[in-house]
């Protein structure tokens, strides 16, 4: 038998081999390629959340939904959600289901109230004294603050008002209804789709690559241990995220307590050097006439001219003044 006849002896069946990888796949003993949207991945949601119980919208991007729900509102964006699969931006069981699935894929998935926001605790509806409360919130269903927790004022009777401090949706299972709009590849769609997570509405955003100066440590061999370290002035590039801030970011409380860790977190998934936000201030609201009318207010109602005049009646010798101070000087060391 020749050689090339031994080889085609020996080769194994085509129909015996894809029998075998069937058997290993149904096994396990193969992993699968992965394929469609995975962790770490930036998708665009659109979504309706409504609790099992009783259908009631809880949070949803469909304008037409929110209408129909009576929860409409002029300042809220509706557009899909950019999230970032994985991530936490969304309830865990969502997260599960996103891997896996592509572009117009839809879905649907059950939340437990634990996987939510949690049981009801009954130990967290409490009385309080009514003075805790502002006079205009004593009303129930008044949403209050008292001690630096948030709660729902149930009943007030006399001195003393009953307040429930679970979340408002605490033992409510949901359902969450999605469509995966498409996948977010471009840096600057993506920053703007996190910020606008953070903060309900996204403002105008863009990447550059700038030029900076900074301070850099110079290694010699000639250094002495405890001297001070050498340093040179080098030119690096950084990858820059500019924001333009909008009057309603700049009043929001989430960026105010938290702009740190919403730009290192926009910074890390990124991978961007800095990140600069860029405040315009336009001259419509009369602000240097506002300061001009204050600086004569402060001056007593005095124009340039008084100003200049008062000056000049100032008579003051400098050499004079150096030298009690330095007779001073000499009075205190000879005591």
């Amino acid at each position: 038998m020749s050689d090339e006849q031994q080889a085609e002896a020996e080769a194994p069946d085509a129909d015996d081999v894809e029998e075998e990888v069937e058997e290993a796949e149904d096994a396990g003993e193969v992993e699968e390629t992965e394929g469609g949207i995975q962790d770490g991945d930036f998708v665009k949601l659109a979504y309706t959340v409504r609790t099992v119980d009783d259908g009631t919208v809880v949070d949803t991007t469909s304008k037409e939904v929110a209408e129909e729900a009576g929860i409409d509102d002029d300042q809220y964006d509706f557009s899909p959600r950019t999230i970032v699969v994985g991530a936490g931006h969304v309830f865990p069981g969502v997260d599960e289901d996103l891997i896996g699935k592509d572009v117009g894929d839809e879905g649907t998935v059950d939340i437990s109230a634990e996987e939510a926001f949690g049981a009801f605790d009954p130990d967290d509806v409490k009385t309080v004294s009514a003075e805790k409360i502002d006079e205009d919130d004593r009303y129930p269903g008044a949403q209050v603050q008292i001690d630096g927790q948030q709660g729902r004022l149930e009943t007030i009777i006399g001195g003393r008002a009953r307040v429930d401090f679970n979340h408002p949706l605490a033992g409510e299972a949901l359902e969450y209804e999605y469509e995966i709009v498409d996948v977010v590849d471009d840096r600057e769609e993506q920053a703007q789709g996190l910020l606008g997570m953070y903060l309900q509405q996204a403002p105008e955003v863009w990447i550059e690559t700038d030029e900076v100066e900074e301070e850099q440590v110079v290694e010699s061999e000639d250094d002495e241990e405890d001297g001070e370290p050498e340093t040179e002035t080098v030119t690096v590039e950084k990858e820059t995220l500019y924001i333009e801030a909008t009057p309603q970011m700049t009043m929001n409380q989430q960026w105010l307590f938290s702009k740190q860790q919403i730009a290192q977190d926009v910074m890390d998934r990124l991978d961007l050097d800095r990140v600069i936000v860029q405040e315009t201030i336009d001259g419509s609201g009369g602000m240097m006439g506002g300061m001009g009318g204050m600086m004569g207010g402060m001056g007593g109602g005095a124009g340039g001219a008084d100003v200049e005049e008062a000056l000049e009646d100032v008579d003051v010798d400098a050499d004079e003044i150096v030298d009690e101070l330095e007779e001073s000087d000499l009075e205190a060391d000879e005591e």
